[in-house]
């Protein structure tokens, strides 16, 4: 059976077992049934012999008694397909319903004829045996004897004989039923093996199919749907596992396509200046300004360079905090210094909100300064010259509650939830600000996960944008 399917073994093993069955059916159940009809034979008739022996026994040895008794008792033995027989202890019988032997030579005609071995002992203490009565019948039968006893001395027997056959026939009739209850078991066998092809091994089949394809790197094929049951949730989750793999690979591609984009473009002018350079292409006079040009392309690799290495540290299975208690109220005060030369020249302002005047926050410092220096910094780019950023700092039961809000161009709902991937730019973005990495806004969801909160953003377009994020105060 090593070579065979599951289902090819449940097939074989239903196959062996209905054999087995029709076996059993036909031997063990058969000998129950037979022994059960026998007994009820043995009883029934033993029962009848005795009433036959008390009330014939008065009048035992009369002739004419017995010749008219034989009338009846032949008409009974007719009915019940049995022979009734009254045999003296010696051996004599001297009633036979059933008389085709008598000895006409016997001189007395109470006499029918003897039986030279006949033996009570031979019942060994039983009232019933199965054999062919001293070789006087045909058949094998069932003999029932009863004592007939007056005066309590033996008088003789009554012995009721019925063929082994009837008992037989009896059986059949009702050994049918076992057949039929074997077939109906068979049947409802035969539909749980179909209701398990239909809901184990057909879906069990797709799903070793589907592993098959995925381990040849086929994570696009998808598993089949099935019934909402252990293996249908089974195989909804490895669909679900390759989608996301699948996914994965196809960000995996496209991020190192980005990576090499956003390399090649800088490095690319950084070469084609340094060529022109070095030939002699670019006038003295013009040189500051393309070395000015060389220093943004560097900046910008610089700060590209800086974030994957920032992205790389906040990988959930690796990332390792810095945790302390510090001022947020300082670290957005120092962080909105940084861009005072920026907003002079757009001439952006500031219009911040703190709660407490010293508002301590249990985090790592430096991610946090990070991510509100990120979210800052997103919204000068978004934002109209002369309008205003409102930061605002609030309590929230346990949690500090922080937002950055501009009056910009807002996010479209097509970009509103894509603007947490990595390398992702909107179109104005790409317009805007040509130094954008396209990763600052997925640094800052993971720095704020890493620490176990929830950043929103709302975001209406030609309005302006509000991030949200919270952080655990500091008891």
């Amino acid at each position: 059976m090593k070579g065979l399917s599951t289902l090819g073994k449940h097939i074989f093993l239903y196959i062996a077992i209905s054999i087995i069955g029709f076996i059993i059916v036909s031997t063990v159940c058969y000998k129950i049934d037979y022994k059960r009809i026998y007994n009820y034979y043995s009883d029934r008739l033993y029962l009848q012999a005795n009433e036959i022996a008390n009330e014939y026994a008065l009048d035992y040895f009369s002739e004419t008694r017995l010749r008219s008794i034989e009338l009846e008792l032949h008409s009974v033995s007719v009915l019940n397909d049995t022979r009734i027989i009254f045999i003296t202890p010696s051996g004599d019988v001297i009633l036979d319903t059933n008389d085709s032997t008598k000895d006409k030579s016997n001189n007395d005609e109470k006499i029918l004829y003897s039986i030279e071995d006949f033996d009570y002992g031979d019942l060994h203490g039983k009232h019933d045996i199965l054999w062919n009565f001293y070789n006087l019948l045909n058949e094998p039968t069932l003999s029932v004897f009863a004592p007939i006893s007056n005066s309590f001395e033996i008088k003789g027997y009554v012995v009721i004989n019925i063929p082994d056959s009837v008992i037989t026939d009896r059986v059949y009739d009702t050994f049918n039923t076992n057949y039929l209850t074997l077939i109906i078991t068979l049947f409802l066998s035969a539909s749980f093996l179909g209701l398990y092809f239909i809901q184990v091994h057909k879906p069990i089949k797709e799903i070793t199919k589907a592993t098959t394809e995925y381990g040849k790197g086929n994570l696009s094929y998808h598993i089949k749907p099935m019934l909402n049951d252990e293996i249908g949730r089974l195989g909804m989750s490895l669909d679900y596992m390759a989608s996301q793999l699948n996914e994965s690979d196809k960000f995996q591609q496209k991020f190192l396509s980005n990576i090499s984009h956003d390399f090649r473009s800088p490095l690319t002018s950084i070469k084609g200046y340094l060529e022109a350079i070095q030939d002699g292409t670019i006038p003295p006079e013009m040189l500051d300004k393309y070395i000015g040009i060389m220093l943004f392309e560097t900046e910008r690799l610089t700060k590209l360079t800086s974030n994957i290495l920032t992205l790389n540290e906040l990988d959930p299975k690796s990332v390792c905090l810095d945790i302390s208690v510090f001022d947020l109220n300082s670290i957005i005060r120092h962080t909105v210094e940084t861009f005072e030369g920026t907003c002079k020249k757009k001439g952006i302002k500031f219009n911040i909100t703190y709660a407490n005047s010293i508002q301590n926050v249990k985090a790592d410092k430096g991610r946090i300064q990070q991510v509100i220096y990120n979210l800052i910094d997103n919204a000068i780019k978004f934002s109209k010259d002369g309008s205003y950023i409102y930061i605002t700092v609030k309590e929230k039961g346990e949690k500090a509650q922080i937002s950055i809000k501009d009056t910009g161009c807002g996010i479209s709902k097509e970009d509103i939830d894509k603007i947490w991937d990595r390398f992702y730019k909107s179109d104005s973005s790409r317009g805007r600000d040509k130094k954008g990495s396209g990763l600052g806004l997925s640094i800052t969801k993971e720095v704020i996960q890493a620490h176990g909160e929830n950043i929103d953003v709302v975001s209406t377009l030609g309005v302006g944008t509000e991030f949200i994020f919270t952080l655990e105060l500091a008891k």
